[in-house]
């Protein structure tokens, strides 16, 4: 390999490593007509408190979300067996460095590990942000978690403004935390409401459900038909409404089936006949 093309690798690294640590906005997007726009995010408009958490990290300390008021919060659900989850782990690094007392990372494992098995992979990765063990109690206020990684962003008066399920591009991260703190970012920032995309227990306010056709019904019919989705519960199992396990799973082939039922009866005039009132569906201490 000839000096010149060494020296151009060398360089070309140097600027990924500069542009990787440094505190700048994500680059604007192109759209399909090559026209720079600006990238989006969204925040929920009138945010709920985060549910409480307390308990011991694998540090030793106390972990409780007061004690991060006035700083972002990531909440991270994952597991040491999770693929997106270890692959997210650099990122998450990068951003706990690069924001340092205005960001705290709390990644809460739903391993059955053995907790010095975690502490081994902590310590093998490098992580620079806080770890513990989460419980059922605290799975169920924030939803079940129904995938991993799932990742709430907590604000600084401490309230839930965006949750993310699965592996995400780290930027996401970086312009909802620069937006949240005010500093300076391309994005755009629109707000919307929750609708169960948050918290299960908002899943009376929408007004569109994953994998049901409303499109046949009248502006009435839809209102009652989701009005049934909402007073109703699937019997798959999961102790939910129809309308929040479509929400919650929608491959779920029983809640499915149970919403096409009642979208054909009242689109031929009858709501009669349809599955039985909701039992167990989870209280807003649940959501």
């Amino acid at each position: 390999m000839s000096f010149r093309i060494v020296s151009r690798f060398v360089l070309a690294s140097l600027i990924l490593l500069v542009l990787s640590s440094a505190e700048i906005p994500a680059p604007a997007q192109e759209n399909v007509a090559g026209n720079l726009q600006a990238p989006v995010i969204r925040l929920v408009r009138n945010p709920d408190a985060a549910p409480a958490i307390d308990l011991q990290g694998l540090d030793g300390k106390p972990i409780n979300l007061k004690e991060e008021k006035g700083k972002v919060v990531l909440l991270n659900f994952w597991a040491t067996w999770c693929g997106p989850c270890r692959d997210e782990v650099p990122d998450l690094i990068e951003l706990q460095n690069r924001y340092k007392d205005k960001l705290q990372i709390i990644a809460l494992t739903v391993d059955d590990d053995d907790a010095d098995e975690v502490r081994k992979f902590v310590e093998q990765a490098g992580i620079n942000f806080r770890i513990g063990m989460s419980t059922p109690r605290i799975r169920g206020a924030y939803g079940g978690i129904p995938a991993l990684p799932s990742t709430f962003v907590i604000d600084q008066q401490g309230r839930v403004v965006q949750k993310h399920v699965g592996l995400n591009d780290p930027a996401l991260f970086d312009l909802e935390i620069r937006a949240i703190l005010g500093l300076p970012s391309n994005a755009r920032v629109e707000k919307f409401d929750d609708a169960g995309e948050i918290f299960l227990a908002h899943a009376d306010r929408a007004t569109e459900l994953p994998g049901v056709d409303l499109s046949r019904l009248t502006p009435d019919q839809r209102t009652a038909a989701l009005h049934e989705f909402n007073a109703h519960s699937c019997t798959c199992g999961c102790s939910l409404t129809l309308a929040q396990c479509r929400i919650y799973d929608s491959e779920c082939h029983v809640s499915q089936e149970a919403t096409q039922k009642v979208v054909a009866k009242i689109a031929a005039g009858s709501a009669t006949d349809t599955p039985s009132p909701a039992q167990g569906a989870p209280s807003t201490s649940q959501k």
